[in-house]
Order: C-alpha cells, then structure tokens, then sequence
C-alpha cells in the first residue's frame, strides 16, 4: 500500500462531507442517510445530483461551483481518489459537495425514493466482458436501480471516451424503453455548439484524464435520458 493512499483515507476521516460506511454493513442491508442528506447533510431541500463512478470527483466540484443552488454527491469505491475533489471542495468553502465511499451496486441503500434528482456517469469503465450489463454502471440494468431514488423524469448524463459505452447503452436504453433525449458522438466537435450556453459550460468540466485523452485525439460522447 502505498503511503498517499493511507494519507488520503486517513485525511478524509477528518472531512465532515466525506460518509465512508462499512461496506460489509451495506452489503448485509444497512443504510447511511437515507432520506436524510437534505436534512442531515446539506440543511436546505436543494435539488441532489449524484456523480456515480466520481473518481478525483472534478465533475462533482466542477458542477457544484457553477450551481450553487443545488446540492452534489460524489460516489466512488476508491476514497483515495475522491480525497482530491474532498480537498478541493473543502479549501474553496462549497458547502453544496459531499462525497459518498461504496460500491455502486448498493447505491440505493443510500437514497430514498424522490431523493435525487440527477445523475451523471462520467468516464464509467466500460465492462468489454459485461455482455448482460451486470457490470457496466451506464446499462439499463443499472438504470432501474437509480430510477428507485430519482425523481419522476429525472435526467440520466453519460460522458464517455469509450465508443463501447456509448454503444451499448444507446441500443440497451432504446430497447428497456428509456428515451434518448440527447445524444452526440463528438461532444467538442458536436454537441457544445448545439446546447444553450448554460450547459455547453457543463460539458465542458474537464476531467484530468479526460484532458489526457483528448490531447491523444480520442473523441468524448455523450447520452442523457430520464427515469
């Protein structure tokens, strides 16, 4: 293990939004702040988005900078990545940003139905050997579990860098009957000169790695449904 892992976690116990349960507890059924984070975390009843698979957790801070009146979860197995998006969050005073340390599966043992109101799947891995989806966070499957904690009609955001998750979560949300409601396979060449200006701002949160991509001439897509 190496010493800025054990760093991070150990910093990020000193962080009042940072929630690290015990990931056996979830697995045997607990629950953490479960119809409670408007009360017990942010104390208004903003609107919640999560950013599942949030990794340094830029796009949780990036949108909880430009929208103040709303309210961001980050949720990542790996704290010692989210510990940045932790830090920054802190330094800069946003009092709108948490994050959340689990497994994506157990997601809903976290919120209540209602609770969210949207979610982005940002650079998601995306499972090559995952044929039915059990794996892969943007597949329908997936997307019947967030539903259970959304809003009715709740936006569903997927970025990617990956043609494959573009690909099979287009086919799988056509089939389950989700509808595509903005699509684009070329989110800089594309999709940002098409959108209001309030969103092509969004779009343009740029991940660390995301940057990395880009400069190697990858293109990024995008998907957004509703629950």
């Amino acid at each position: 293990m190496g010493k800025g892992k054990l760093w991070k976690w150990n910093e990020n116990t000193e962080f009042s939004h940072v929630f690290e349960p015990d990931l056996q507890s979830i697995v045997d059924g607990a629950t953490l702040n479960k119809g409670m984070w408007s009360e017990k975390v942010f104390g208004n009843q903003h609107p919640i988005t999560l950013e599942l698979g949030c990794g340094k957790g830029e796009y949780t801070v990036g949108l909880a900078r430009r929208h103040p009146e709303r309210n961001f979860i980050g949720v990542d197995i790996k704290g010692h990545r989210f510990w940045r998006g932790a830090k920054t969050s802190e330094q800069e005073g946003l009092t709108n940003v948490a994050f959340l340390r689990t497994r994506i599966e157990f997601v809903q043992n976290f919120f209540a139905p209602g609770e969210v109101s949207e979610v982005w799947l940002t650079f998601s891995d995306p499972q090559p050997k995952d044929e039915k989806g059990t794996k892969r966070i943007t597949s329908e499957l997936f997307l019947e579990r967030y539903r259970s904690f959304m809003v009715p009609g709740g936006l569903i955001h997927v970025k990617s860098d990956s043609p494959l998750v573009y690909a099979l979560s287009k086919e799988g949300w056509e089939k389950a009957g989700y509808p595509i409601l903005e699509h684009s396979e070329d989110v800089y060449a594309d999709l940002v000169h098409r959108v209001d200006p309030e969103f092509a701002e969004v779009l343009n949160i740029r991940t660390y790695y995301e940057q990395r991509w880009l400069e190697e001439g990858r293109k990024i897509h995008y998907l957004r449904t509703q629950a």
